[in-house]
């Protein structure tokens, strides 16, 4: 069976776009129905007395697939809720820096820049230039901005808009040495690359499951290295802050972060399906496919268009998700509105750094027929405005 089969995508789209929202397969999608079904059949029984069980195996689950203490993790809605909560927390001060890249996703440089104005804090970007060379080089270009100011690395592990994949657990590495915090946005990272929190050893991490790891929309995580928990405080204040005892999980952190008040926490209590089904279906080989897929279309598509490759031909710098550079005349509204009104592709295309780039996400559920459907499409339009 064909697994686009087991998706409820559009058949009548090329979706090449699971980097944006992700799509969950049927068998994870029925489980979390059903967790919906179970807590309206009896909410006070679900939400008062037996969710805390339930959040408590869904973190052990998530944990093990993270390898991490399932204490040092609390789910949340996204990671961009996850960056805001250690933006928040922290007790930045006039002068006091935080340092992140040029890469990073809007909606998270928007947190800081808010957080930065409210405390006098400044935000520094320091440029990563492309094309990349090697690890030392991005590593060096990063340390570029470092001063005795420097309070926090914010950085991606995968880049939103460059796909490009940091060195993160050498990052911090060296930032730990010089007394650096770190928090990783790793909302494109779980699912499509191993990801191994001891190893990366991040003060902080957040990550979304309901991209690479397909489970439902409004599914991901922050992890807190044990030793830094004291620092972080309630985004909203509610039933956790100073739990009773007989409502208390025994743990600041889970009280302060889990307690929101009503919510729906089917998506949630789904993770666990979606890291079983990516063990039923042999996930790791079917994400090697899928970068072989990647890279077909970053290689035909430069050199149709002259442009360069923004990867090193070597290294693992970029998996199931690309960058593309476009010529300078491609209008990147107008194409990206082209490939899907007369082609149904579903396509992220934008300027970044004034320039234009197309970027490209394979799935289990895409094909090399629509790899070579959307290149046909991407030439005829380019040689058409040229």
């Amino acid at each position: 069976m064909p697994l686009k089969n087991l998706f409820l995508l559009d058949a009548d789209v090329v979706y090449l776009n699971h980097g944006s929202f992700g799509a969950t397969p049927r068998p994870v999608f029925e489980v979390y129905q059903e967790w919906q079904t179970r807590l309206e059949h009896q909410p006070v029984l679900f939400l008062g007395r037996e969710l805390s069980g339930y959040m408590k195996y869904a973190r052990h689950s998530l944990g093990a697939y993270l390898n991490a203490n399932s204490d040092d993790l609390v789910y949340v809605p996204n990671a961009t809720t996850g960056v805001n909560i250690i933006a928040r927390s922290l007790n930045l001060s006039p002068g006091d820096e935080i340092l992140t890249t040029d890469h990073e996703y809007g909606a998270c440089e928007r947190t800081w820049q808010f957080i930065c104005q409210k405390t006098g804090a400044s935000l520094i970007k320091q440029k990563i230039a492309l094309p990349v060379q090697d690890e030392q080089e991005m590593i060096a270009q990063l340390w570029q901005g470092i001063t005795e100011r420097t309070r926090l690395i914010f950085i991606s592990h995968i880049s939103s808009p460059t796909a490009l994949t940091f060195p993160v657990n050498k990052i911090c590495a060296r930032a730990r040495q010089e007394g650096i915090l770190t928090l990783i946005d790793g909302a494109h990272a779980p699912g499509q690359i191993p990801v191994d929190l001891q190893d990366i050893e991040a003060d902080f991490y957040t990550g979304n499951c309901h991209k690479w790891m397909m489970a439902p929309k409004g599914s991901a995580f922050l992890f807190v290295r044990q030793e830094r928990q004291h620092l972080v405080e309630p985004l909203v204040v509610s039933w956790g802050w100073q739990a009773e005892p007989t409502f208390s999980t025994g743990s600041q952190f889970l009280d302060y972060l889990q307690t929101w008040g009503t919510c729906d926490p089917a998506a949630s209590l789904s993770v666990p399906a979606a890291i079983q089904f990516q063990e039923d279906y042999h996930w790791d080989e079917i994400r090697q496919e899928c970068h072989a897929m990647v890279r077909d279309a970053v290689d035909q598509m430069t050199v149709f268009t002259g442009m360069e490759n923004i990867y090193p031909q070597a290294g693992s710098f970029y998996h199931q998700m690309a960058a593309m550079p476009l010529p300078d005349h491609v209008d990147v509204f107008h194409f990206k509105e082209y490939l899907y009104n007369e082609a149904r592709i579903e396509i992220p295309c934008y300027l970044w750094e004034g320039r234009p780039y197309a970027r490209i996400s394979v799935q289990g559920y895409n094909t090399s027929q629509d790899i070579q459907f959307f290149l046909k499409t991407a030439k005829r339009y380019i040689t058409k405005v040229k």
